[in-house]
Parts: structure tokens; C-alpha cells; sequence
């Protein structure tokens, strides 16, 4: 793998993103632990303090499901069957564990299939609150040193609060950096397309946050480089949604002729717009990062006041962004069979619309196999706001 650790940048994102894993493969060969998990409900920072390399699990949309189905009652969400079939075919033999967060019912109700039938040396499943109030709070600190003891007993490794603070410091750094790539999309054209923005999105994912870090960093030096475009006429687009994790939904946004300049997803700006804060004792800290601040549709915010107050500590960072990334027009992307975000639907579409931006609504399977029917909706969705 010489060459591939030759090459910088936007290139090195390509080879991560077309062969997802070959440096995971890699640090196992040099006898490195790897941990699979699944959702940006994972406390990454805990696993990075055991000294172990968190690894996303991502499906594959090109791939029918096939032996997955065979496990899964086909109403499961598609993104967690295609995960949960990559994995039974072997396509994640590297790795030497899991960790499963209670993110929705697909998950939860699944968590003893992805136990008893992948058979990892460690396995977690991470029984997350979905309520924020101070209670919850207790219940996640004491639920992450259960993940902690856990992993201790599976690394023989001790974890301390200064290997937490440490691993805290590196993952912030890791969001300030995405966050900066982030801000080369503001300009008009953007200076990175959101097709090379999604590739660099999920390569980061599977790297170790110091070698994600490194990597951010090139991406943003050879951006910045680029010659400042002259201003465009296309419509800037933002997509909403859960783990968009392939290039096709967003290649078909930009081939229709419009510039896709933000997200919200959960492998995108859900991942890296919150730090965790630095002045608290570390397990408060990530316990409130992970229920209060990460915007997710099953991390239940209760101000207290009126509905309105709810909607905007819910959805007010997509105003934000809508703002500053002068956002034309919104596509709200759910895979089928997903009640979380399909619950939030008609909050968000409306919430969005109220600020003077059309939404386009699409429901579909974690697959390529509908994009073309996507690509016309899409079109013609661009068309009725030019």
C-alpha cells in the first residue's frame, strides 16, 4: 500500500472512499484492535481512549441485499440490512468488535442478531436514553462506564480520565477541522463540490482521528489552492437526512445543475458541528455531547416552552445553516422504513419552508437501483425554483 500512502489529499480520499476499509485492513495487519460501530450516537472518544481504531460501518447501495434478508424481516431498515449483510458476507472481517447504540427500533430489536451471528470477539450494545433532562444524563455517565469496564476487560488496558481528556481534545480538533472544510463551500461556486466533500466525509470515517485529522488537513491546503471561481448561477442545495453515505445521491443533485453546499446528515455536519466541551469532567461532558447537543430525531428535546420554542432547539441549526451557506432549496432524503426521521418529516418540511425555502421531500431504499427516478424528481424539483 505504498502508493496509497504516496498520495494526499482528495486523491487519498478517493482510494479510502472507493476501497472503504483498506486502511482499517492495514492497521489490523500491524496488529491493531479494530471496533465497527454503527450511528453518530457512539461515543468514538471513548474507543479512541482504549487505544482502539473506531471504525463506521457503512452498507454497500450498489449491492443487493441477499443473505441479510435471510436474518432480517424485510420491514428493518434498509440501511441497517445492508450493513448487517456486508458484514455476514465477510465484507467486515477485520474487524474485532462492535459497538451497537440504541438509536431506533432496527437497531435495538436487531441487536442479538448482529451478536449471535457475527460472533466478534467484543460486542456492546450501548443502551442510550432518548430523553435529554439532568436524570438521563446520570443514566448515560453510568451506561458509558459500563462501555468503559467493558472495554478495559476486552483491551487489558485501563482507561483513565486523562486517556478520555486526551482523545476529547483530538476529536475536537477533528470537527474544527471539518468544520473548516466546511466553510471553503460558503463561497459562490463553492470551492468543493459535494461530491468530493462525501468522499472526504466517509474516508475520514474509517481512519484512526489522528490520520482523519491529517487527512482533513491536506484536503483543505490543496482546496484552498483552487483558483477563486467566478460567481455561479445554480441553486444551492442542502440535504437532509441519516447516514447518506455514497456519492450517488449527491452526484445526481450536481448533474441536474445545482451546487450541493450543505448537509445535514449523520456522517456529515451531525458529526462535527458539536465539540464536547473541555472545562467538565469527561464523562459529563460526553454524556451531554451525545444526548443534548447531537441533533438526531431520537434525542428528545423538552425546553419547557411552547411548540415553537421545541421546533427551534430542534431544528433552529438548519435555519443557521440555510443562512449562512445561502441555501436555495432543500432536499429531505429518508430511507424507507426509518420512523425516526419519518416522524420528523412533516415538522421539518414546514419548519423549512416557513423560512422561504422549498423543501423536496424523497423516501427511498439504501440502493442505486431507484436513482434515475430520483434524478427526475430532482430535475424537475430545480425547475420549479428557477
Amino acid at each position: 500500500m505504498a502508493e496509497l500512502r504516496d498520495e494526499k489529499g482528495l486523491a487519498k480520499a478517493e482510494r479510502y472512499y472507493t476501497d472503504y476499509g483498506v486502511r482499517a485492513r492495514e492497521l489490523k495487519a500491524e496488529g491493531k484492535k479494530i471496533i465497527g460501530y454503527i450511528s453518530a450516537l457512539c461515543p468514538v472518544e471513548v474507543l479512541t481512549a482504549a487505544g482502539v481504531v473506531p471504525f463506521r460501518l457503512k452498507g454497500n447501495v450498489n449491492e443487493a441485499i441477499t443473505k441479510g434478508d435471510a436474518y432480517m424481516e424485510t420491514i428493518v431498515c434498509p440501511f441497517v440490512r445492508s450493513v448487517f449483510d456486508s458484514a455476514i458476507k465477510g465484507k467486515f472481517n477485520f474487524i474485532d468488535g462492535m459497538v451497537l447504540p440504541h438509536q431506533c427500533d432496527s437497531l435495538d430489536r436487531t441487536s442479538d442478531v448482529w451478536r449471535d451471528y457475527l460472533n466478534l470477539p467484543y460486542f456492546h450494545f450501548l443502551n442510550a436514553p432518548h430523553v435529554t433532562d439532568d436524570p438521563s444524563i446520570e443514566f448515560m455517565k453510568e451506561l458509558l462506564k459500563l462501555f468503559i469496564k467493558t472495554l478495559e476487560e476486552y483491551t487489558g488496558k485501563k482507561i483513565t480520565d486523562e486517556d478520555l481528556k486526551q482523545a476529547i481534545a483530538k476529536h475536537n480538533e477533528n470537527r474544527r477541522l471539518m468544520r473548516g472544510l466546511y466553510e471553503l463551500r460558503k463561497v459562490n461556486p463553492p470551492l468543493i463540490s459535494g461530491v468530493e466533500m462525501i468522499k472526504v466525509l466517509i474516508a475520514a470515517m474509517g481512519l484512526p482521528v489522528d490520520e482523519s485529522n491529517k487527512l482533513i488537513t491536506e484536503v483543505i491546503d490543496e482546496v484552498k489552492a483552487r483558483a477563486i471561481p467566478s460567481n455561479g448561477l445554480k441553486k444551492r442545495i442542502m440535504i437532509i437526512g441519516d447516514q447518506i453515505d455514497s456519492v450517488d445521491i449527491m452526484d445526481a443533485i450536481e448533474g441536474a445543475g445545482a451546487y450541493l453546499v450543505m448537509d445535514d446528515i449523520s456522517v456529515g455536519s451531525k458529526m462535527y458541528w458539536q465539540d464536547i466541551d473541555t472545562d467538565k469532567e469527561p464523562l459529563q461532558a460526553i454524556a451531554e455531547r451525545y444526548l443534548r447537543k447531537l441533533k438526531i430525531p431520537t434525542n428528545f428535546v423538552d425546553t419547557g416552552g411552547t411548540y415553537e420554542d421545541n421546533l427551534n432547539a430542534r431544528f433552529g441549526h438548519m435555519r443557521r445553516y440555510i443562512e449562512e451557506f445561502k441555501v436555495d432549496g432543500a432536499i429531505l432524503f429518508i430511507y424507507k422504513y426509518c420512523d425516526p426521521y419519518g416522524f420528523e418529516v412533516p415538522a421539518i418540511k414546514s419548519y423549512i419552508e416557513s423560512a422561504g425555502v422549498p423543501v423536496l421531500y424523497l423516501e427511498d431504499e439504501y440502493s442505486t437501483s431507484t436513482i434515475a427516478r430520483m434524478k427526475t424528481r430532482i430535475e424537475a424539483f430545480l425547475e420549479m425554483m428557477a
